[in-house]
C-alpha cells in the first residue's frame, strides 16, 4: 500500500444539545457573520430561529444569503463573495446540506479573488485564502461538512466541477440528527445512495490495501443498508438518522482513502448528467453505479466483487466467485431501486441519449478516466446506454 498523510482538523459537535456552542465557536473568528442557506426549509423546521438566537446571544452581527440551489451555481458563489467583501464578513455559517456547504466554501475563497469565482474551479486562478467556515448540517449525504471539497455548477457552460483545497475545510461542524427528521423519503434515499457511492469509489480498488480499511468500508455500507430504510419509514428515528449522519461524514473525510491514488469513476460521469439535466446527484449515482459495476466486472476484477458480496450482503462464500459477484450487483440494485424506491433508468427521469457523446467526452476529458478499470469515451457512452 501507499504512504499517506491524514489531517482533517474539523471540530465536530455531534448530538441534540450542541447549538449552545455555536456563538462561542463563531466568535473565535470575528463579529460579522454571513449565514448561508437554501430554499427556506430551515425556517419551516424552526432551526433558523434557534441559530439566529444563538448568534444574537453571542453579540455577533448577522448577514444572510438565502436561495442557494440544490446543485449550487457559481452565480450564488459570486453573489456571496460580493456580500463578504462589501460587509467585511469575518466568518461564514453554512446551514443546510452539501449544496449550501459547497457554495459557502467557494464563497469563502472567492472573497479573496476579484474575478469570477469560476476561475477558481477551473484553476485559472489559485485559491490563496478562505474565510473561516462553520457548518450546521441538515442532510446526510455529501460529507462536505468534514472534507476540503466543493462541487459547483455553471449553467451557462453546462459544467459541474469539483475542486479540493485544504483551505476549504470547515473549522467546525454541528451535526444534530434531529435536524434531518424532516428530510423527505426521496432525499433520504438519494443521500443514502450518495454515501454508498463515496465508499464504493474507494472500495473498488485492485491495489493492495489495508485490510482494516476494507472492513471499515464494508461496515459503513452495511450501516447505510440497515438504517436508510428505517429513516425512510420512521423519519424521526434518532438512531437511524444519527447513524446515517456520522456515516456520511466518514465516507468521504479522507480516512478510508489510505493513500489510494486511483481516480473515481461514477462521480465524474454523474457530474455531467446533473450539469445538463440538473438532477439530484444521489439519484444519478444510484442509476449509474450498478451499470458501472456490471461493465467493470470480469475475470480480473471478480475477486473484489466476490469480497463485496460475501462481506456486505452475506452471500454464500462457497458459491462460484463470478456468481457471487453478479449477485452482489443484483442486491445493490435491489437496495437502490426497490428498498429505497429510486427510479432505475434515465428514461424514467426524462433523459435520452442526445448528450451521451458530449458528456462521455467531458467525463474522461477526452482521454481515459483512470478509475477501477480505465474507461475511455466509448466505455462511458456504453455505461450511459446501459442506464436507459
Amino acid at each position: 500500500m501507499n504512504d499517506f498523510i491524514y489531517d482533517i482538523p474539523v471540530k465536530v459537535f455531534f448530538g441534540k444539545n450542541q447549538l449552545g456552542n455555536l456563538g462561542p465557536e463563531l466568535k473565535k473568528y470575528g463579529k460579522r457573520v454571513l449565514m448561508t442557506y437554501g430554499g427556506g426549509s430551515i425556517k419551516r423546521i424552526g432551526l433558523y430561529d434557534k441559530v439566529v438566537a444563538e448568534i444574537k446571544k453571542a453579540g455577533l452581527e448577522l448577514f444572510e444569503l438565502s436561495g442557494i440551489e440544490p446543485n449550487p451555481r457559481v452565480t450564488s458563489v459570486n453573489k456571496g463573495a460580493k456580500i463578504c467583501r462589501a460587509e467585511k464578513i469575518d466568518v461564514l455559517l453554512a446551514v443546510g446540506g452539501g449544496s449550501t456547504i459547497d457554495a459557502t466554501k467557494f464563497i469563502g475563497a472567492a472573497t479573496y479573488y476579484d474575478g469570477d469565482a469560476w476561475d477558481l474551479l477551473t484553476a485559472k486562478a489559485p485559491i490563496t485564502n478562505c474565510l473561516p467556515i462553520v457548518t450546521i448540517l441538515t442532510l446526510a449525504a455529501t460529507g462536505s461538512e468534514m472534507d476540503p471539497v466543493g462541487v459547483i455548477s455553471n449553467m451557462e457552460t453546462k459544467d459541474k466541477l469539483g475542486f479540493m483545497h485544504p483551505l476549504l475545510l470547515p473549522k467546525a461542524s454541528f451535526l444534530d440528527p434531529t435536524n434531518t427528521f424532516t428530510v423527505s423519503a426521496y432525499q433520504t434515499a438519494c443521500g443514502s445512495a450518495d454515501i454508498i457511492s463515496h465508499i464504493l469509489e474507494e472500495y473498488f480498488n485492485m491495489n493492495r490495501d489495508l485490510y482494516m480499511l476494507d472492513c471499515v468500508m464494508e461496515g459503513l455500507i452495511k450501516t447505510v443498508i440497515k438504517y436508510a430504510p428505517v429513516a425512510i419509514n420512521e423519519p424521526d428515528n434518532y438512531e437511524a438518522r444519527a447513524n446515517l449522519m456520522w456515516t456520511s461524514s466518514w465516507a468521504i473525510n479522507g480516512f478510508i482513502n489510505g493513500g489510494k491514488n486511483q481516480a473515481w469513476s461514477c462521480h465524474p460521469m454523474e457530474h455531467e448528467l446533473s450539469a445538463i439535466y440538473d438532477i439530484t446527484h444521489g439519484l444519478g449515482l444510484a442509476i449509474l453505479t450498478p451499470r458501472w459495476m456490471e461493465y467493470t466486472l470480469d475475470d480480473t476484477t471478480v475477486s473484489k466483487f466476490y469480497q463485496f458480496g460475501c462481506n456486505v450482503f452475506d452471500i454464500d462464500k462457497n458459491m462460484e466467485p463470478m456468481t457471487v459477484a453478479k449477485k452482489s450487483i443484483e442486491k445493490l440494485s435491489d437496495f437502490f431501486f426497490n428498498t429505497l424506491g429510486l427510479k432505475k433508468t434515465f428514461t424514467e427521469i426524462g433523459i435520452d441519449d442526445t448528450n451521451f457523446s458530449t458528456m462521455a467526452k467531458k467525463a474522461c476529458m477526452g482521454g481515459v478516466l483512470p478509475g477501477f478499470k480505465p474507461l475511455n469515451q466509448q466505455d462511458i457512452e456504453n455505461i450511459f446506454n446501459m442506464c436507459l
